[in-house]
């Protein structure tokens, strides 16, 4: 018992360490290639086998021979195009780019898993796989693990995302959607420019564009129901000029966010209408892009049950965070992974009061370590493993 304790706290300290070491060498979606060869030094160490998946990817197997049930656990691994102000003595070395969702702690803590799983590998129940993911951030990691075979034999899936606004010792788990769906747009509006002082002989793209946001703003509001939970937000007006220059264009960008798949088209076609119709009636031309980025995830009723068991034996009876409304309008490409097999995502709460409050994606934001142990224990639950 002593041996194992010993052993469990010292991988617990090499995992806080890894997760340090990646947090100063971050790398974006795709260009993960320091940050996989690092963790694949740390599954040779451990003894682990692997193999490259989707180019910067990595798929880790114990107990590949055990007869029980497949079950694979996830952790993304690339950063964001951020400038870091976190002030933390582990900072980001690359100018630009930073840690700032927790990828690196979700890297670390199934390092973590793995480390300890591996010590008890001849009494796992059934096989376990290691998917260390690149790309999540908008890259459709996910879907190019699954195209490479990540999924191969697998037959449930757990994941999950720390959550600054969910208190440390709590988390949600629910059936059904745990994360919206997401899509981006971008409207081009092209009128004639000129004088300030003579607008009349122009047709301006920017007073267009103004009604255009405030139209936007109705969609939501007053052609879809209530009880459809939908986000649409414009986030990007950009039409250079000077202060006496009406210009000939200007560009809008923003984000949508369902919890339906069903909602998807009947939101993008309202875009497309709403900011054409809207812009036809101040003589501006609209061309509307639309891209698709990720669907709902959607939590699978009895491994959701699993995870929530799991959770409830980590943190105890108050594991559950009531205040915490779900779906998370935020998006996760772990959605893929649900729409495969069986499975389910949990969001786990960060905040114990230790500066650990700034959301994902702030340049202040940094992962808590202290969720380390408690995830690599939650996700030694799912598996069937003894517990340290």
């Amino acid at each position: 018992m002593q041996a194992a304790t010993q052993h469990w706290n010292r991988l617990i300290e090499e995992s806080v360490t890894l997760r340090r070491d990646l947090h100063r060498h971050p790398e974006l979606g795709w260009q993960e290639r320091n940050t996989a060869e690092r963790i694949r030094q740390q599954l040779t160490q451990l003894d682990i086998p692997w193999r490259v998946c989707a180019d910067t990817g990595t798929v880790a197997t114990l107990a590949a021979g055990r007869p029980g049930r497949h079950i694979a656990l996830r952790a993304d691994i690339d950063a964001l195009p951020i400038v870091e102000a976190s002030g933390v003595q582990w900072h980001s070395h690359n100018h630009g780019c930073m840690h700032a969702c927790g990828h690196d702690g979700h890297a670390a803590s199934l390092h973590a898993t793995a480390a300890w799983l591996k010590q008890q590998e001849a009494s796992l129940p059934g096989p376990v796989t290691l998917l260390f993911q690149p790309a999540e951030e908008g890259g459709h990691g996910a879907k190019r693990m699954i195209d490479d075979g990540a999924l191969e034999g697998v037959d449930a899936i757990f994941g999950w995302h720390n959550w600054p606004a969910i208190p440390f010792g709590q988390a949600v788990c629910p059936d059904g959607p745990v994360m919206a769906g997401n899509g981006t747009f971008k409207i081009v509006l092209e009128g004639r420019g000129g004088h300030a002082s003579q607008p009349e002989l122009c047709q301006d793209p920017v007073l267009a564009g103004s009604a255009v946001v405030m139209a936007l703003q109705q969609i939501v509001s007053r052609r879809l129901p209530a009880q459809q939970a939908t986000v649409l937000s414009v986030t990007s007006f950009d039409a250079p000029s000077g202060s006496t220059v009406i210009p000939d264009e200007a560009i809008l960008e923003g984000s949508f966010r369902i919890t339906e798949a069903g909602s998807r088209e009947t939101l993008r076609q309202l875009i497309t209408d709403v900011a054409k119709s809207t812009a036809g009636a101040y003589g501006v031309n609209c061309d509307v892009q639309l891209f698709p980025r990720y669907d709902a995830t959607v939590n699978h009723s009895n491994e959701a049950a699993l995870y929530r068991n799991a959770l409830q034996g980590e943190f105890g009876p108050q594991w559950l965070s009531e205040s915490t409304a779900v779906p998370i309008m935020a998006s996760e490409d772990f959605s893929y992974y649900l729409k495969e097999i069986p499975g389910a995502f949990a969001l786990i709460g960060a905040d114990d009061g230790n500066n650990n409050h700034h959301p994902c994606h702030s340049a202040k934001y940094d992962f808590n370590d202290a969720l380390i142990p408690h995830v690599a224990r939650i996700y030694s639950r799912l598996v069937g493993a003894s517990l340290p």
